[in-house]
C-alpha cells in the first residue's frame, strides 16, 4: 500500500553525539570506550528514526498493532512530500557522520542500510514519483478501502479511532488530488485507459450506501466489550460518516479523475513515454532487483528461463499423452476438471495445502513462525483488478494473523492447477514464514524486522514453491504443471517488464507473447498485463531473487559438503531479515566461512 511505505525518514532533533577525548587511559581502553559510545549513538538515532516512521505513518503503526496514531490517516501533501525530504537528507547527514571503524558487523550493516535506503528515498523524490497517487493496482481508493480489515476492532475507543479516519478521509483525498494535479502539470501521469478503469473503481466503492459499504464491515461484528449504548452510538456516527463523508469524497475523486485527470493520461504503457522515463526505470530496476543487472541482460535471462521451464512443461505434457505443449495447454483451458466449481472450492483448497505443508516444516527450519495465517476472499469492489492471492502481514505480537487474500471471481474460469505453488508461496513456507519470522528477530532493530527489500521477499516465497518440490509434494503431474506454469509467471515477467519499459513494447504485445508463453487464465493475463504497466521494475524481483537463493543453496552444498544442512541454510538466510540480494549474498558467504572454520554452527539452533 502506497499510504503505508516504509519510510525512510528523521526528525530534524538532535545530533550525532561526538565523543570527548579522555586523555588518561589507555589507547585500547579509550577506543572501546569511543565504539560503545558510538554504537549507542546509532542504536539512539535509529530509534528516533523508527518513532518518526511510525508518527509519519500511522496506517503503517496499525497494522504493527502499536495504536498511538490509530485515529488518524498519513499527510498526503505536496507540502508533507517536501518537508519529508528535508527531513529524509538531514537524516542521511547524521547517519553518515557516524564512524563505525570498530563496529561489529551486525551494528556496521544496520548503519549501512540506512544510509542506503535514505539516499533511495532522496533519489525516489528527485524523480517525482510520489506524483502518480492514483492508479488501478494500489491508489488510495483502493487502499483505504482494504485497510479496513488490517484495523483492530477490541473496543470502545478503537471504533472512535476508526470514526476520526472516516471523517478525515475528504482532506486526505483533496491532499490527493493536489499531488495528481501537480503530477498533470509535470506530465507525470499514468496510462490513460488504467486511469479509467480507476474510475470504475471509485464508483463501485462509492455507489454502496449505509451497512453495504465496505466500510462499515466492523459494525456488522460488535465484540462484547462494546458496552450495547456504544454500540448504537457508534453505528449511528458511522453510518453518518460513511454516506457524509466518506462517500462524497469517493465521488469527488472519482469525478476529478474521470474529467480532470485521466483525459490527461500517457498514450503509451512504457515508463519510457514519461519525462526521464529511461532514468526512471534504471532507479526501478535497481531497487526491486538490488543488482547491477541491465534491462538488456534481464531481458535475456528471462528468455533463457522462459525455454528452459517450456522443456520441463514438455516433459510433462508428453508424459500424459500430448504430442506437444501446445495441444497440452489447450486441452487443459477446456479440462472441467482443471476448474474451480465454486469460490468455497478454490479458499478450501488453500487452506488444504497450507495444512499439509505445516507439519513437514521442522524437516526444513530450525526456527518457525508462532503467528498463524488464515486464508480470506478479495473483497469484492477489486476482484476484477487484483492479483490470484496476495499476502498480509500480521502484527508482530501474533494478535491478528497472516492473511492471504485470494482472488475468487470468476471463478469457472480460473484454473486451480496452480493453487499448491501459489498456497506455499503466499503462506509456508512463503511470504507468512518469512515475514512473520523477519518481524520477531530480536538482535535486529525495527527497520530491519519491517524492511521491504521485493528481490528479497518475492525471491523467497518464489523459491518456497520449489521446497514443496524438494519435501516431496506436488504429487500428481497435473500439480507439478502448475508450479512449473508459476515459475514461468515468473520468467515471463521478465521478459514482459522489460519489453514494455524498456523495448517500447505495446500491451498487444504483451499480451501476446502472454498467450504463448504461459497457461495463465484470460483473465489472470489482462490483470498481470496491466500490473507490469503500473509498476515498473516489480515484476523482475520474483525470479531475479529466487535465482539468487538458489545460487547461494548450490554454492553451500559444494562448499560445505557433508557439513551442508538445508534448516541452518535456511536460517542462515532468514536470520537476518530481508536483505539486498548483494548483502545477502555477502552474508552467506561469511556463514560458509565461519562453518568451515568451525565457527559457526553447521546445524539450526532449534528456538
Amino acid at each position: 500500500m502506497k499510504i503505508l511505505p516504509l519510510l525512510i525518514c528523521a526528525s530534524l532533533l538532535g545530533s550525532v553525539t561526538l565523543v570527548p577525548s579522555v586523555q588518561a587511559a589507555p589507547a585500547a581502553q579509550v577506543a572501546q570506550a569511543s565504539v560503545a559510545t558510538r554504537v549507542k549513538a546509532l542504536n539512539a538515532l535509529l530509534a528516533e528514526q523508527w518513532q518518526h516512521t511510525l508518527q509519519n505513518s500511522p496506517e503503517f503503526a496499525t497494522i504493527l498493532g502499536d495504536l498511538r496514531y490509530n485515529d488518524r490517516w498519513s499527510d498526503l501533501s505536496l507540502a508533507h512530500a517536501a518537508a519529508e525530504n528535508k527531513v529524509t537528507a538531514n537524516f542521511l547527514k547524521r547517519f553518515e557522520a557516524i564512524d563505525t571503524s570498530g563496529f561489529s558487523d551486525t551494528d556496521r550493516l544496520n548503519q549501512q542500510l540506512m544510509v542506503r535506503q535514505l539516499k533511495d528515498r532522496l533519489k525516489a523524490y528527485d524523480l517525482k514519483l510520489h506524483e502518480m497517487p492514483l492508479e488501478q493496482m494500489s491508489g488510495i481508493h483502493l487502499e483505504l478501502a482494504g485497510f479496513v480489515s488490517s484495523i483492530p476492532f477490541n473496543n470502545t475507543k478503537e471504533y472512535e479511532d476508526y470514526l476520526a479516519r472516516l471523517k478525515a478521509v475528504p482532506k486526505g483525498f483533496d491532499q490527493v488530488i493536489g499531488v495528481a494535479r501537480q503530477g498533470m502539470a509535470d506530465k507525470m501521469m499514468p496510462p490513460k485507459y488504467l486511469l479509467e478503469k480507476v474510475v470504475t473503481q471509485i464508483a463501485s466503492i462509492e455507489k454502496p450506501a449505509g451497512m453495504d459499504s465496505v466500510f462499515a464491515e466492523p459494525l456488522k461484528h460488535f465484540p462484547a466489550s462494546v458496552p450495547a449504548a456504544d454500540q448504537k452510538r457508534l453505528r449511528d456516527a458511522i453510518l453518518a460518516a460513511i454516506d457524509q463523508d466518506v462517500r462524497p469524497a469517493y465521488r469527488k475523486l472519482g469525478e476529478f479523475v474521470a474529467r480532470d485527470y485521466a483525459p490527461h493520461g500517457r498514450s503509451q504503457p512504457g515508463i519510457w513515454d514519461l519525462p526521464n522515463g529511461d532514468a526512471i526505470y534504471r532507479y526501478d530496476v535497481e531497487q526491486m532487483t538490488t543488482t547491477k543487472e541491465s534491462p538488456q541482460q534481464i531481458h535475456e535471462l528471462g528468455l533463457a528461463e522462459v525455454k528452459r521451464i517450456e522443456g520441463e512443461m514438455t516433459k510433462i505434457a508428453k508424459s500424459q499423452g500430448f504430442a506437444d505443449l501446445a495441444s497440452f495447454r489447450a486441452s487443459l483451458k477446456t479440462n472441467p476438471k482443471t476448474h474451480a466449481t465454486s469460490r468455497e472450492d478454490i479458499l478450501e483448497r488453500y487452506r488444504g495445502y497450507l495444512a499439509q505443508m505445516q507439519p513437514e516444516l521442522p524437516k526444513l527450519f530450525g526456527l518457525l513462525p508462532k503467528t498463524e495465517v488464515v486464508v480470506v476472499p478479495v473483497e469484492a469492489f477489486r476482484e476484477k483488478e487484483a492479483p490470484t492471492a496476495e499476502y498480509h502481514q500480521g502484527t508482530p505480537d501474533g494478535s491478528r494473523p497472516g492473511q492471504i487474500f485470494v482472488n475468487t471471481g470468476d471463478f469457472a474460469n480460473r484454473s486451480v492447477l496452480s493453487i499448491e505453488s501459489t498456497a506455499y508461496h503466499e503462506g509456508v513456507p512463503g511470504h507468512h514464514l518469512q515475514i512473520s519470522i523477519a518481524q520477531t528477530l530480536p538482535a535486529l532493530p525495527p527497520f530491519r524486522q519491517q524492511a521491504g527489500y521485493t528481490a528479497y521477499i518475492e525471491g523467497w516465497a518464489l523459491y518456497s514453491e520449489q521446497l514443496g518440490k524438494d519435501i516431496g509434494f506436488y504429487k500428481d503431474p497435473l500439480s507439478d504443471y502448475g508450479r512449473l506454469s508459476d515459475e514461468l509467471l515468473r520468467a515471463d515477467r521478465l521478459v514482459l517488464d522489460t519489453g514494455v519499459h524498456y523495448k517500447h513494447w505495446t500491451r498487444q504485445q504483451m499480451v501476446d507473447f502472454f498467450h504463448a508463453h504461459s497457461s495463465e487464465d484470460e483473465p489472470d493475463v489482462q490483470a498481470e498485463t496491466d500490473r507490469y504497466v503500473t509498476w515498473p521494475g516489480q515484476a523482475l524481483a520474483y525470479k531475479m531473487g529466487e535465482l539468487k537463493i538458489l545460487e547461494l543453496r548450490t554454492r553451500a552444498k559444494r562448499e560445505l559438503g557433508s557439513r551442508f544442512d538445508i534448516r541452518a541454510f535456511h536460517d542462515e538466510i532468514l536470520g537476518g531479515g530481508a536483505l539486498p540480494l548483494d548483502v545477502l549474498e555477502a552474508r552467506t558467504d561469511a556463514w560458509i566461512a565461519a562453518v568451515k572454520a568451525g565457527k559457526a554452527p553447521a546445524h539450526p539452533v532449534v528456538r
